[in-house]
């Protein structure tokens, strides 16, 4: 009975893995194949919905500038956009920068706060001041986006446009990377985001049930706006699924362009992943009520996301049973529990030492990435145990636009 117990466990956490990173993707590209879907627009003789930007900033004086520039030259018409960003106690030239703008823009409103509060404070605080000038309406879109996060001039306008449709309450961007490098792991993490990136927009698709924006620019319909609770770490994720469970619409737009710059040192990568991972699991307690795999959000919740953040367990619970097997006299598990071991560490040090030659093999990178992603979530997971004290957040370094490609 114990060993038919050890072969269940390996066989669902392998097919948890498989269903949420392989045959769930395939899944949805198919289901968009046969799903033709014609949204509805503005057009060029409709009134446009009033934008008010919302950003929150901690030290970003190296992007601040490029940011602002992409921002005021937007195609959409200046008079139906307000800019309110918080800049969270940064002690660099953040404030001068956006004080300088601030003395230039009549639609600029800055606040400076004076002690750390976390993104999502920040973002609460700018949605109070922003609700003072412009109520929450359905004419009322909030553009929720990063100082690292840098626009095409049609982005807003591509972003905005399916809010003629009532039932949208999010539409996210199509985020795009700059700055990769050849000795880090910005071109894995591409490969990553640009994959998240097309199952977000099936997903929207499909059911219009997209599985939270990418926070770093995405367009909320101002009456879903709903405050993040104190030290909550992950706010997009948050609002985007307290709006979803109103029964509304969430999707992506691949023509809303924009672009960050990748990160592509592991380390600054684990920090935030880590981070984010103790967020998602905040989250997966607070919408746990959601996971109904009959309904379209409960599905794609499960497939997308829950099964994602747990992976790291699946994979330890995959080596746990078959290590026992095997010892037990199960020669395909024990060389199963080899395979793994070789590619949790093996690789990793094999992609180590050929990247010291300056050798670099994507597909090896893309597997230490995993493993790294993996083990961060792990880290998470432990800390949201432990509890979770501060949302306050320090800007990943990354490879700043211009820098080498």
């Amino acid at each position: 009975m114990v060993w038919l117990f050890l072969y269940i466990v390996f066989g669902i956490s392998a097919a948890a893995l498989l269903h949420s990173y392989i045959f769930y993707p395939i899944l949805l590209r198919q289901l968009a194949k046969h799903t033709r879907t014609n949204r509805t627009t503005y057009s060029s003789t409709d009134q446009l919905p009033i934008i008010s930007v919302l950003m929150a900033v901690y030290n970003e004086e190296k992007v601040i500038r490029q940011k602002m520039e992409s921002l005021i030259h937007s195609d959409y018409p200046k008079k139906n956009i307000h800019i309110y960003i918080g800049s969270d106690n940064s002690n660099d030239a953040t404030n001068s920068i956006l004080s300088e703008y601030e003395s230039k823009l009549h639609n600029l409103h800055f606040f400076p706060y004076n002690n750390r509060n976390g993104k999502p404070e920040i973002i609460n605080k700018l949605s109070l001041e922003c609700f003072k000038n412009t109520p929450q309406q359905s004419d009322h879109i909030l553009l929720l986006t990063d100082a690292s996060v840098i626009l095409e001039k049609n982005t807003i306008q591509n972003l905005v446009q399916y809010f003629i449709d009532p039932n949208i309450s999010i539409v996210d961007s199509n985020m795009l990377h700059v700055g990769m490098q050849q000795e880090g792991i910005s071109k894995s993490e591409n490969q990553y985001i640009s994959s998240e990136v097309y199952l977000k927009h099936w997903e929207g698709q499909v059911w219009g049930k997209m599985m939270g924006p990418f926070g770093g620019c995405y367009a909320l319909r101002s009456t879903y706006f709903t405050p993040v609770p104190p030290n909550f770490l992950v706010d997009d994720f948050y609002i985007a699924m307290n709006a979803l469970e109103q029964d509304t619409l969430a999707i992506n737009s691949l023509e809303a362009v924009c672009y960050e710059s990748v990160s592509h040192e592991m380390a600054e990568e684990y920090r935030r992943k880590s981070r984010i991972s103790a967020g998602n699991f905040q989250n997966l307690h607070t919408f746990r009520h959601v996971l109904n795999l009959t309904t379209p959000i409960g599905f794609a919740f499960f497939s997308h996301k829950v099964l994602r953040w747990l992976g790291p367990i699946f994979i330890l619970l995959m080596l746990t049973s078959s290590l026992i097997l095997g010892l037990n006299g199960n020669y395909f598990f024990m060389l199963l529990f080899y395979c793994q071991i070789f590619g949790l560490f093996g690789i990793p040090l094999l992609d180590f030492i050929l990247k010291s030659l300056n050798i670099h093999v994507l597909l090896l990178r893309n597997i230490s990435y995993f493993n790294y992603m993996n083990l961060a979530l792990l880290h998470g997971f432990f800390n949201y145990i432990k509890g979770i004290q501060s949302n306050v957040w320090e800007p990943p370094k990354r490879n700043h636009h211009g820098d080498t490609t």
